[in-house]
């Protein structure tokens, strides 16, 4: 990427965004455009293709994004199919419009059949019903996969899209209500470890298997596909290994400290039962995840301790 050129960053607040900002900066890119919700609402047409047709940015990353886990999601899938469908319409049509050099859109892991074989391979896409806690989630980010491919296929785009999986790490959101589940498992240990519990209870069996990747890779891998990868479809971005729920809280509380009883409440929902990608495409163009989850976790759980008050939100 041209180092003087424009990037603009949709969503640089959150835990990705903020990611590839630094990123960006730590590699030199001088022109890095952000602007607040309050600034710009992506889910406003007109104002954004205004702002982008008046910027000219070289490159967009879009990484804004309604997220939430399975509790949120599953009360609020108006909002979240509405407004991620609509934000990523109206960025990817004003970066079409306002001539941008390159688009980079983020989605989920989530776009993949509930029981998809494994490792998920990209072309395991719409092959299968989607698992319906994240399904209004799901649709949206796979109509912005959908609008890049046809924006290259229509006009010459270079839009491309990356699908990371579970993401993690400095500036997550650790609110009870709409947090993920690391994210919400620490919260939930450290405040444990405060009031001297023995036990703490965690919804479902513990047994699902999840992928997770630090944020901080994520932005890495980022950078390289916007400088290196030009291809109809999206690309899987993540670490290429597994480790069930049950494991995932084992590693929280040696992180956190918490040394009570860790309990699984069967009655609550598992989400899909397991979801590793296969990540040898990113992996053939010289990218691999440099942090490991230990680490990942501590650094997620120093950053939480220094900001308790706004993570809670």
């Amino acid at each position: 990427m041209d180092r003087a050129a424009k990037i603009y960053v949709a969503g640089h607040r959150g835990m990705v965004g903020s990611a590839i900002v630094r990123a960006l900066r730590a590699a030199g890119h001088a022109s890095v455009l952000t602007r607040t919700s309050a600034e710009l609402d992506l889910r406003d047409g007109a104002a954004t293709r205004a702002f982008l047709a008046a910027e000219q940015p070289a490159y967009v990353v879009m990484a804004a994004a309604r997220v939430g886990g399975i509790k949120a999601n599953s009360a609020q899938p108006y909002a979240f199919l509405y407004d991620n469908l609509v934000m990523a319409a109206n960025v990817i049509e004003g970066a079409r419009l306002a001539g941008v050099r390159k688009l980079l859109f983020l989605g989920s892991s989530c776009i993949y059949p509930k029981l998809a074989a494994q490792p998920i391979r990209e072309d395991s896409l719409l092959t299968g019903p989607l698992e319906v806690t994240n399904e209004a989630y799901a649709v949206a980010k796979i109509a912005g996969i959908k609008l890049c491919d046809h924006a290259r296929a229509q006009h010459g785009c270079d839009f491309i899209s990356a699908m990371p999986c579970n993401l993690y790490g400095t500036g997550d959101n650790f609110s009870l209500e709409n947090s993920h589940v690391l994210p919400a498992m620490i919260r939930k240990m450290h405040e444990a470890k405060l009031r001297g519990d023995a036990t703490l209870k965690l919804w479902g069996t513990g047994t699902p298997l999840r992928e997770f990747l630090h944020a901080d890779d994520l932005a890495e891998a980022c950078l390289m596909l916007l400088d290196r990868y030009s291809q109809a479809g999206h690309i899987n971005v993540g670490s290429g290994e597994e480790l069930t729920i049950r494991e995932l809280a084992g590693l929280v509380a040696q992180a956190v400290g918490f040394t009570g009883r860790v309990e699984f409440d069967p009655s609550m929902p598992d989400g899909t039962p397991r979801k590793l990608m296969d990540v040898s495409r990113i992996r053939a163009l010289g990218w691999k995840h440099r942090i490991s989850m230990a680490d990942g976790i501590r650094d997620a759980y120093a950053w939480y301790l220094a900001n308790a008050a706004e993570a809670r939100k």
